[in-house]
């Protein structure tokens, strides 16, 4: 999302190669740059004055001490002031009270509170083993309703049925009697939205917090939405007494100015940030590496943080075993390592989390999609274990009968060998300590995929 930015910046830290020291003169149109960059991310004006005049007062004087460049000096107080800009520290749900802690859900239609809710209740449970229901009061949209509830189902929520018929105030304040009654220690109240700021939509979520007296008051944005963020953010921080703020689509293609704008304006912090479609796309928002890879340093903690989450231990020592080598890997290994990668979110979200350097020298990697998988997963399960250990017994005959298994050609079955062998190849190079080769390698692989 912030690709733009990120190259906009790395521009300013080449034009201050060979100063001594950051001054007004120099720093002058290294700001200009920045303020460029952060405008055509569709950040908010008044934000941008705000940050811009920060970043002058820090860095003039700033000292080039060690091996830092001007360049370097100017993109550390620029990290700085971007973490301060995005609310210094990471900020999770406030969930000290009496069971059930009420969390209302705020925010224009189209923002996604209704899949974030759902993906909110998912993080309750697996990262915080709370038993959660979740209650829709948006009686308007069709099927709002029953689309929260084949969530709830999907990240094992308990759910509050009502009908389009019911007061929203009525279903709020059943959902809470139901939650006190079963023992639910987390109540997610869902409310309406509308295509724009409305009076009726601000009263009566202002009437829904008075009945369920929620403990957290989330305001859920898109980060795509630009300049309008802003004046919606107002709006509802104006209406209510928000506690946090939850960004969704910052996996998109869009500019993403939301995400350092709604902060400024609500003066609220970010806690969750949407990463995806799927209901396993919720991360806790973390400023400080945010900043970096806006800056290009990448998130390598959040990275490592994926792999602990979704890497089996034992399977992953095993694999090491075999790159270290060279030898011993086979089309079982191959499959589970793509699927590995798929539950991480695919190449793109890998590529996302590295620094800008080791990006582009991977760029050109293959973006893994689900339905790629599925196939390469569904030849390999169509193979006897003795062809998955030794491919090279796989010829003709034994390709027609796999294609069949799988309901693929044989060119997808060739296609799959070959990708196999460059793969090999790879670990080998590795295991030589041949990285940057490897890396090289790889463009061109996996045709079929982004």
């Amino acid at each position: 999302m912030f690709d733009n930015l990120t190259g906009r910046l790395a521009h300013v830290v080449k034009t201050l190669r060979g100063e001594a020291r950051l001054n007004e003169s120099n720093i002058q149109d290294a700001l200009r740059e920045v303020r460029m960059a952060l405008l055509e991310a569709d950040v908010a004006l008044p934000v941008v004055k705000a940050f811009i005049d920060r970043v002058r007062e820090k860095a003039v004087g700033e000292e080039v001490v060690g091996s830092l460049t001007p360049g370097q000096a100017l993109v550390g107080v620029v990290h700085r002031e971007l973490v301060a800009l995005m609310g210094e520290r990471s900020e999770s749900l406030n969930l000290a009270t009496q069971p059930p802690a009420v969390i209302l859900m705020a925010g224009l239609q189209g923002a996604g509170k209704t899949t974030t809710a759902g993906k909110l209740a998912r993080w309750l449970r697996t990262e915080q083993r709370k038993k959660v229901l979740l209650s829709s009061c948006d009686v308007y949209r069709p099927a709002a309703i029953e689309q929260l509830r084949l969530l709830a189902g999907q990240v094992g929520a308990d759910f509050f049925a009502a009908a389009a018929t019911d007061k929203p105030v009525d279903i709020a304040r059943g959902a809470l009697d139901h939650a006190r009654r079963h023992f639910h220690d987390v109540l997610i109240v869902d409310t309406a939205g509308r295509l724009a700021v409305d009076a009726a939509m601000m009263a009566e979520i202002r009437e829904l917090h008075a009945a369920v007296n929620p403990v957290e008051t989330l305001f859920v944005v898109d980060a795509m939405q630009g300049q309008d963020a802003v004046t919606v953010a107002k709006a509802f921080a104006e209406a209510l007494p928000l506690t946090g703020v939850i960004l969704t689509k910052l996996d998109g293609d869009a500019r993403g100015g939301a995400a350092l704008s709604v902060r400024h304006v609500t003066g609220k912090p970010v806690k969750f940030a949407g990463t995806g479609e799927k209901l396993d796309g919720l991360e806790a928002f973390h400023p400080d590496r945010m900043a970096s890879r806006i800056l290009g340093m990448g998130d390598v903690l959040s990275l490592i943080e994926d792999v602990q989450k979704t890497v089996d231990r034992e399977q992953a020592e095993k694999f090491a075993r075999k790159v270290k080598t060279g030898k011993g890997f086979d089309l079982e290994d191959f499959k589970q390592q793509v699927a590995q990668m798929r539950k991480m979110g695919g190449m793109s979200a890998l590529m996302d989390k590295l620094p800008a350097q080791l990006a582009r020298a991977a760029q050109g990697a293959p973006q893994v999609e689900d339905k790629v998988i599925r196939r390469l997963e569904g030849i390999i399960n169509s193979m006897t274990p003795q062809e998955r250990a030794k491919p090279e017994l796989i010829k003709a005959s034994r390709k027609r009968r796999i294609a069949a298994g799988a309901g693929v050609s044989v060119q997808e079955v060739n296609r799959l060998l070959s990708q196999f062998e460059q793969t090999q190849k790879m670990m080998k190079m590795v295991a030589k300590g041949g990285m940057a080769k490897m890396m090289r390698s790889m463009k061109g692989m996996f045709p079929g995929m982004r």
